[in-house]
C-alpha cells in the first residue's frame, strides 16, 4: 500500500466506503426529490465531494463515514432543489413521482440497489411534494429514517430548536393530509385486482363500490400522454372518467398486459404494452379499504427502467 499522509484515505477505500452506504444515500435523496435521475445526479456530486475531501491530505480523519455522506448528499439535494421547482413549473399536467417498481420474484437485477431502495409509499410522497425543502428534509431524516432530531440539525446546519419547530409543521402538515394507515398488502393486492376488473371490464357502479366519496386520482402523462390536466375528485367525477377513457380505448386497452408488482413498497399494477411498460397504477386505501387516492403514472419517462420481464 502507498504512503497515505494524516487525514487521506487511499482512492479504493473511499470507494468502498461510499458503496457500502450507496443504498442508504439513494433512499434518502429520492425521498427528499421524487426522481431517479436527479437522485442519480445529487449523488454523483456527492461522491465527487467526498473523492475530493480523500484527496485531502491536510483534511481532518472523518470519525463517521455513514454521518459525513448523509450530510453532503442531503445538502447537494437540498441545493438542487431551486432548480427542480422552476423545472416543474412547466410540466404539463400533475407530477408524480417516479415510481420504483420491484423487478418479478427471480430477475437477476432484483439486487440492483436502486430497485431495493427503500420509499416511503407514492401517497406520501405526494404529500411531501407540498412541504417545504427544508421541512421535508427534517420529516423525511426524523420521521422516515429514524435520526434525532439534534442529529438532524446537524446535517442541516440548522439550530436544534429551529429543526424542532420545523418538524413540528412538518409532522402536522403530513398527518393532516395522510393519517396513519397502512393497507394490509393482501387487501391492497385485492382491491387492486377488483379496480382494474371494473375499469377495464365492469361499469361505473362496479366502480363506485370501491371507491371512497372523496378519492382523487392523479394521472401523469407529462404531455406525452393522454392524461388529465388536473387532479380528479369525487367518486362520481373519478368513476365516469375511468370509464369513458377505458370505453374509447377498449381495443388498445384489451392488448395491455396487467403484472402485478410492488410499487414504493405497495402492491400495485404495472400495465405492459408487447413488453413495453404503458402505466404504473398505484392505490391508496383508507382505513375501510375504500380507494381514497388512484396514482397513474403514464410519462414514459418515468417508466423506462422498469424491467418487462418475468
Amino acid at each position: 500500500m502507498p504512503d497515505v499522509q494524516p487525514g487521506a484515505v487511499p482512492s479504493d477505500t473511499a470507494t468502498e466506503v461510499f458503496a457500502d452506504h450507496r443504498e442508504l444515500l439513494f433512499s434518502v435523496v429520492y425521498n427528499l426529490l421524487g426522481g431517479v435521475a436527479d437522485t442519480e445526479d445529487v449523488l454523483q456530486d456527492a461522491w465527487l465531494a467526498w473523492a475530493a475531501r480523500h484527496r485531502d491530505a491536510a483534511a481532518e480523519p472523518i470519525g463517521n463515514p455513514r454521518a459525513y455522506l448523509v450530510r453532503i448528499a442531503v445538502n447537494a439535494a437540498l441545493a438542487r432543489q431551486a432548480a427542480i421547482s422552476r423545472r416543474r413549473e412547466s410540466y404539463v399536467g400533475p407530477w408524480l413521482p417516479e415510481p420504483l417498481v420491484e423487478p418479478a420474484a427471480g430477475a437477476e437485477d432484483a439486487a440492483d440497489p436502486v430497485l431495493r431502495a427503500e420509499s416511503v409509499s407514492m401517497a406520501l410522497l405526494v404529500v411531501l411534494e407540498t412541504l417545504s425543502p427544508l421541512e421535508r428534509a427534517v420529516f423525511v431524516l426524523h420521521e422516515v429514517f429514524g435520526y434525532p432530531l439534534t442529529e438532524v440539525a446537524g446535517i442541516l446546519d440548522r439550530s436544534a430548536p429551529a429543526v424542532r419547530q420545523l418538524a413540528h409543521r412538518a409532522r402536522a402538515h403530513v398527518r393532516a393530509r395522510r393519517p396513519r394507515h397502512h393497507a394490509d398488502p393482501r387487501l391492497q393486492r385485492e382491491v387492486t385486482e377488483r379496480f382494474l376488473a371494473a375499469a377495464f371490464g365492469g361499469g361505473i357502479a362496479d366502480l363506485l363500490e370501491l371507491l371512497a366519496p372523496d378519492v382523487t386520482l392523479w394521472s401523469d402523462g407529462g404531455g406525452k400522454r393522454g392524461a388529465a390536466l388536473r387532479p380528479v375528485r369525487g367518486s362520481g367525477r373519478v368513476a365516469r372518467l375511468i370509464s369513458e377513457v377505458t370505453a374509447s380505448g377498449r381495443a388498445a386497452s384489451a392488448a395491455l398486459d396487467v403484472r402485478y408488482r410492488t410499487v414504493n413498497g405497495d402492491p400495485s399494477a404495472v400495465l405492459f404494452d408487447h413488453d413495453a411498460p404503458f402505466a404504473v397504477m398505484v392505490l391508496d386505501l383508507d382505513a375501510d379499504g375504500r380507494i381514497e387516492g388512484v396514482y397513474t403514472v403514464l410519462n414514459p419517462d418515468k417508466l423506462a427502467r422498469i424491467d418487462g420481464r418475468d
